[in-house]
């Protein structure tokens, strides 16, 4: 699934395609939805922004469509008269001065008034977005000792979309190796000196992520590893898909876990364990 950099990227491409454009044309597979595609034609696309893995696309007339992926929907742009070839199911196609942008294959979309956004099922769950909010290292230093995160698993934890939303399993991976942390740590355990760390990486990791297109290594280390064969899929990160290989940092040998059913990558030197 894409992370938070990810649909980011994804709506500014949008929001270049179509944004401060007048619609033209409007279409919805989903009948709730299809009813009201006609009353959105003249309306101007004021502005595409995200909320951790869900796109947001805003209209002036303070309407917004709320859209998620999930596993395999995606956006594609195009000219009006030359829609992609392709097998998946179309969901919403928009279109302004002969630019569209259409979503397929996604099930989760749905209208909402801008002022009841907030009430949105799965929005409201949602912790600070930090690529579309403006969100300091304290501010999030503050959600990881609030009493419903401080005493959870780093690993665990930082999958969750309430303690900031956009976060993913590269991103966790990276995050927690590059603050040289444990995933079985938590927060309640950690010095003032590793939160405040661990709140900078947070930030800094999932921006550098939307910045370079999910590269997330130093520029040292990707020159050692192109240098040695390994494969984009391996280079562009620090630590993750890279269980058997060598530690950029330290030499060791880098090792897979599974956390919340999904992969998680580390550095057992570099990430020692807490003491029990």
């Amino acid at each position: 699934m894409p992370e938070g950099p990810e649909i980011r990227r994804a709506a500014d491409r949008i929001e270049k395609q179509i944004g401060g454009k007048i619609l033209e044309d409007v279409w919805f597979a989903f009948p709730e939805l299809a009813s009201q595609a006609s009353s959105l034609i003249g309306v101007r696309v004021s502005a595409v922004d995200s909320w951790g893995k869900a796109m947001l696309i805003r209209f002036a007339d303070r309407r917004v469509l709320y859209s998620h992926n999930q596993l395999y929907g995606v956006w594609k742009l195009h000219a009006d008269d030359k829609p992609p070839n392709t097998s998946r199911s179309l969901r919403v196609r928009l279109v302004a001065e002969g630019r569209a942008a259409s979503l397929y294959s996604a099930s989760d979309v749905s209208l909402w008034e801008e002022d009841r956004l907030a009430h949105h099922p799965f929005l409201s769950r949602l912790g600070p977005d930090l690529l579309s909010q403006q969100v300091s290292a304290a501010d999030v230093e503050q959600r990881l000792l609030l009493p419903a995160f401080r005493r959870r698993s780093l690993g665990a934890l930082l999958l969750d979309q309430g303690l900031v939303a956009g976060l993913g399993n590269y991103l966790r991976s990276e995050i927690l190796f590059f603050s040289q942390l444990h995933p079985k740590q938590r927060p309640c355990d950690l010095t003032s000196e590793q939160l405040a760390v661990l709140s900078s990486r947070i930030i800094d990791i999932t921006r550098t992520a939307y910045r370079t297109a999910g590269v997330t290594n130093q520029d040292a280390w990707i020159e050692q590893a192109v240098a040695s064969g390994e494969s984009r899929r391996q280079w562009r990160f620090s630590v993750f898909e890279r269980a058997g290989l060598s530690c950029h940092r330290c030499g060791y040998v880098i090792e897979r876990t599974t956390i919340g059913s999904r992969r998680l990558y580390w550095c057992p030197r570099c990430q020692p364990p807490p003491s029990p």
